[in-house]
């Protein structure tokens, strides 16, 4: 993709020379969102941001983009002059990375000139929905596993060069012990993991040989692949007799299954390692994984050591995409004197945004953990010892009472005048903070299948603004 700031819907540009013409680039404020859990699923991880900010910062129409613009023979001389200029100005408010989030709440705040504001729309969503998508279906792997040890195997069913990088970094983030993509051990930091494929079995006389050879190279790190002709027969019995003369060195060994019957497998090669005297062999599995059937190998209580997920995982594979929306929800007011609020009505509530210029707090008992996320307008205060009512984003009926222990702001500014005050981004800690995140959420919005939802309200003030637009444009009365 590079920082070619062409990579933006081609309306972007049509309306951005509207405004240039007419003279409208006042500062305007847009929100991106998300309206609904991918996979049926009780919360989400947001991913992406690192990335985002440092290609916004370089993001330019370059002499080549310009003139390609210029052949399409519907944009200004002067217009193409802006362009040739064009450099993002504003100030971008988001929520930490790796925070764990929900629908309808501000992920991102972006305050800048519409135009600069406008053209950032495709880029940001094309970041944060992948990788949000894919980092919230690692999370949920990694929870299915009961917390164990996973690793990402997507490389090779990634769609495209820029989905196998973004997914492994987003993986990494979600909770992948590790990767098989070599550039984004290099690129990002991430622990590189694998051992051997069928085909290096297949070069040797016999499977017994395979494994000895690979042990010879790499003692320390051998896990023999047994189902390359018989499971339960050569491939476990090659691996017995090739781990323990390891063993007899000193050094640990593990197999891998990679198809049939998983739970049956592992559970009959668990017993033969046993009755082998080989205790501490570790079985790792892989094949079309997904979480479901890892939460039900786990609850059957599959002898299974590791995990290695590849398709489902770098693909969202039952979710396309991650519903991130980028709205409009502040403009210029008449005459240039500060922001007025603006809303984007429906006739499907759901799809009715929230007007202002927005601040999200997050609420907690007093044990720490998380009961609610509130937005208020951008200077309330949601104070811990307080108790307040909250009210529901699209249902006046709805609320509840709550007094926090304590609040927390989850926006901040992180990027000011075009210019990223983040420090590059270091994905351990970002993956610390998903963790720590979900140590604070109860685990009835973790569950994999049914969760509970989560509470996303809105304060009195923001309410009684919503409903006096609704009351404005007839939707109520």
């Amino acid at each position: 993709m590079g920082d070619s700031a062409l990579f933006t819907d081609f309306y972007e540009l049509t309306m951005a020379q509207g405004y240039w013409k007419r003279k409208m680039n006042d500062l305007a404020v847009f929100d991106m969102f998300f309206r609904r859990q991918p996979f049926s699923g009780g919360f989400s991880v947001f991913a992406g941001l690192g990335p985002l900010l440092e290609t916004i910062e370089g993001f330019r129409f370059s002499q080549e983009d310009i003139a390609w613009l210029e052949t399409l023979g519907i944009f200004e001389r002067g217009f193409l002059d802006y362009l040739a200029a064009f450099k993002f100005s504003g100030d971008i408010w988001a929520m930490d990375e790796g925070s764990i989030v929900f629908p309808n709440e501000p992920l991102i705040r972006v305050h800048a000139p519409v135009i600069e504001a406008a053209i950032l729309e495709g880029l940001i969503l094309n970041v944060i929905n992948f990788q949000s998508l894919i980092a919230t279906k690692t999370a949920r792997c990694w929870l299915a596993s009961n917390r164990g040890s996973i690793m990402e195997f997507g490389l090779r069913r990634a769609q495209g060069h820029d989905g196998a990088m973004s997914a492994s970094r987003a993986a990494y983030i979600g909770g992948v012990a590790g990767t098989s993509n070599s550039l984004a051990g290099k690129r990002y930091g991430i622990p590189v993991m694998g051992t051997m494929a069928h085909s290096w079995v297949m070069s040797f006389p016999s499977e017994e040989a395979a494994f000895d050879a690979y042990a010879a190279i790499y003692p320390e790190k051998s896990v023999f692949l047994i189902d390359t002709f018989n499971t339960l027969g050569s491939g476990i019995d090659a691996a017995i007799a090739a781990g323990k003369r390891l063993e007899a060195k000193g050094y640990g060994f593990g197999v891998r299954l990679d198809s049939g019957d998983i739970q049956y497998l592992s559970a009959e090669v668990r017993k033969r390692l046993d009755r082998a005297g080989c205790p501490k062999a570790t079985i790792t599995v892989s094949n079309e994984l997904t979480e479901e059937i890892i939460e039900s190998l786990v609850l059957n209580k599959a002898p299974i050591d590791s995990w290695g997920v590849g398709t489902h995982m770098v693909t969202g594979g039952s979710e396309a995409s991650f519903t991130g929306v980028y709205k409009l929800s502040a403009k210029t007011a008449p005459g240039g004197e500060g922001l007025i609020p603006t809303m984007k009505l429906s006739d499907n509530p759901d799809k009715t945004t929230n007007p202002g210029v927005k601040q999200v707090w997050r609420l907690y008992h007093e044990d720490g953990s998380i009961k609610a996320d509130v937005m208020a307008l951008d200077g309330e205060e949601i104070k811990p010892g307080v108790e307040s009512r909250y009210y529901h984003p699209s249902n006046d009926l709805q609320s509840f009472q709550f007094c926090a222990a304590k609040t927390e702001p989850l926006l901040s500014r992180k990027m000011a005048a075009g210019k990223n005050l983040l420090a590059p981004s270091d994905l351990a800690e970002i993956r610390g903070r998903v963790r720590s995140s979900l140590g604070n959420l109860d685990r009835s919005y973790q569950r994999i299948l049914n969760p509970h939802i989560f509470k996303v309200a809105l304060t009195e003030r923001l309410r009684d603004l919503k409903t006096g637009f609704l009351r404005e444009y007839g939707k109520i009365d």
